[in-house]
């Protein structure tokens, strides 16, 4: 060959296949013609899967474990994610998401404490944190939604409370004071109240700073059966540097401390394609393993965000839209969701009440219920994004909620009570902003008008839709909901049935006060929430941040902290 040269390769037409397909062509070759044979005997006949077996065999396991150098969640030392992929599939991966928002892979190598890793997969990670990089809403510079500060910053939308409190289910009363800004588009009214130390964050996201961009990096999207440290994804939460979410790393750190099951999560800086440094917090996703560790015998279930809590019948595939199982796949399905359904569609109040404890770990559930609300978290499994995954024991057979998803925490009014619901914005139901205004979130307003766009939601310019996915449906409320909003009955932001009904009956009202009171004790009682606010401080400080930024975002958080420990330390019905 002159000059030394060697002819191209052409790639064989089997290596244009996706790698698993070329692996195991053979089953799947099988599979398309059992499906052909079954076509043709059986015709329009309908099949439902049921499967009983109780294996804890994962079909899927892990081949390839790379160990790494230090713990991947080791909060005491400093860690580091370097990505590098083809422009050209960057701009495709953005693209596809801008028209129709589809969210698909691209191949990346991963370099992560010194370990590299070729080959892994990352995709863009979101739903409403994602809109200002779609552009969809507002003017130049795309998308960001109403309420804030300086460019760049993330949004703190806060809105007031109802006087009124009332159980969670039964709307609010009109609104007598503001949660401290008129950010959400709501004046303060008589009684401006502490908050917001999370806030409903929205980040300015651009095409042009990959390094901010919240993505979820999948260590075997390519190489099948790879895992790093026993984890096949992590997650790169939304905010960075002086934005990143402290409250989030701080209702994890709390939860876990309380006993309850939560993600692990660990500051880092990332950089993309030699790009500049920013820092991040890294979370761990709901997958497999995930599933794998926690206690006991038993499926995990993570509800989608599109999905609702509603009853569809008898067959499991019509649940496969609403969760989906994260292991066990083969030798359990989703007829245990779709039997917890039913009942708690069907039961009267008194059946509820009666046997609730036969279906679901109460105590457990309380606990849950409680955490939501003293962590001032309205996105929980009654919120918008439907953040929760159900476990379901094989053992005992009963349900237990756990939650995720923690960046909306510390939002809102400090001074809600166990009886006060959370919602968008923050507060309690019944006034986005005090009785100047009159709006609801879910509710009625002082003049007695139905609240219309919900608190936080942005109006569109004339003539502009709303982007897809997005569409508002008729009656109000959000997108992907049941009756009354998403997840099931309930206000116009949400709602979900199971915990709505916990809460109006009366016979569960000493398990969750005796919940609640003890774990008031172990978040704010005790001083930890404030000891650990100063850890994270710590470990963000460590890992980049700049001091002066990181200084006013403990502050605030601080301040939202305080605000809530004292508030409900004045709570008889809380501290006795």
């Amino acid at each position: 060959m002159s000059g030394g040269t060697e002819p191209v390769r052409r790639r064989r037409p089997k290596d244009r296949l996706p790698v698993r397909l070329r692996h195991h062509w053979k089953p799947a070759g099988a599979l398309c013609l059992g499906l052909a044979v079954m076509v043709y005997a059986f015709g329009d006949a309908r099949i439902s899967p049921y499967v009983t077996s109780s294996s804890r065999v994962e079909a899927d396991t892990i081949t390839e474990n790379v160990k790494g150098t230090v713990g991947l969640y080791d909060t005491t030392v400093k860690h580091a994610i370097q990505l590098q992929y083809k422009q050209t599939d960057f701009e495709k991966m953005i693209k596809e998401f801008e028209d129709d928002g589809t969210k698909d892979s691209i191949r990346a190598d991963l370099t992560i404490d010194g370990v590299f890793l070729q080959d892994v997969g990352i995709r863009l990670k979101g739903n409403s944190t994602l809109m200002s990089l779609r552009g969809d809403l507002g003017g130049a510079g795309g998308g960001r939604m109403p309420g804030g500060a300086g460019q760049g910053a993330p949004q703190q939308q806060q809105g007031g409370g109802g006087q009124d409190r009332g159980r969670a289910a039964n709307g609010g009363g009109p609104g007598a004071g503001a949660t401290g800004g008129a950010a959400a588009g709501g004046g303060a009214g008589a009684g401006d109240r502490a908050g917001g130390g999370g806030g409903m964050a929205q980040y300015d996201l651009s095409a042009d700073k990959p390094e901010e961009l919240p993505l979820l990096i999948e260590i075997d999207e390519y190489v099948e059966g790879r895992a790093y440290q026993g984890e096949r994804e992590i997650s790169l939460r939304p905010g960075t540097d002086g934005q990143v979410p402290l409250n989030e790393a701080l209702a994890l750190s709390l939860t876990d401390g309380s006993g309850q099951t939560a993600e692990r999560y660990g500051f880092t800086t990332v950089s993309v394609n030699n790009g500049p440094e920013v820092t991040r917090l890294m979370v761990e996703n709901p997958d497999t393993e995930y599933a794998e560790a926690v206690d006991g015998n038993g499926v995990l279930y993570k509800a989608r965000a599109g999905g609702t809590f509603a009853y569809k019948g008898d067959d499991p595939s019509d649940y496969e839209t609403s969760f989906r199982q994260l292991n066990k796949v083969g030798s359990q399905d989703l007829s245990p969701v779709m039997k917890f359904i039913k009942w708690v569609d069907e039961a009267s109040d008194e059946e509820f009440a009666a046997d609730l404890d036969k279906h679901v770990d109460v105590e457990s559930f309380a606990a849950y219920v409680a955490t939501q609300n003293l962590l001032m978290n309205f996105d929980d499994m009654a919120g918008p994004g439907k953040n929760y995954l159900l476990w379901y024991d094989l053992d005992t057979k009963k349900f237990s909620v756990l939650g995720w998803d923690y960046n909306l925490t510390f939002s809102g009014d400090a001074e809600a009570g166990p009886d006060d619901e959370m919602s968008m914005g923050g507060g309690r139901p019944g006034g986005a902003g005090g009785e100047e205004t009159g709006q609801a979130t879910g509710g009625q307003g002082t003049d007695g008008q139905e609240g219309g766009q919900p608190q936080g939601m942005p109006e569109l310019p004339e003539g502009m839709e709303p982007p897809k996915g997005m569409e508002m449906p008729e009656g109000g409320g959000m997108p992907g909901g049941g009756e009354g909003g998403p997840g099931g009955a309930g206000g116009s932001m949400g709602g979900h049935t199971l915990k709505e009904r916990f809460l109006e009956l009366d016979a569960f009202d000493s398990v969750y006060k005796k919940a609640y009171s003890e774990l008031y004790e172990t978040y704010f009682g005790s001083g930890t929430a404030a000891e650990a606010l100063e850890d994270i401080a710590g470990q963000a400080e460590k890992a980049g941040v700049d001091a002066a930024e990181l200084k006013k975002a403990v502050a605030t958080l601080r301040t939202t902290v305080t605000a809530r420990t004292e508030a409900l330390a004045k709570d008889t019905e809380v501290t006795g």
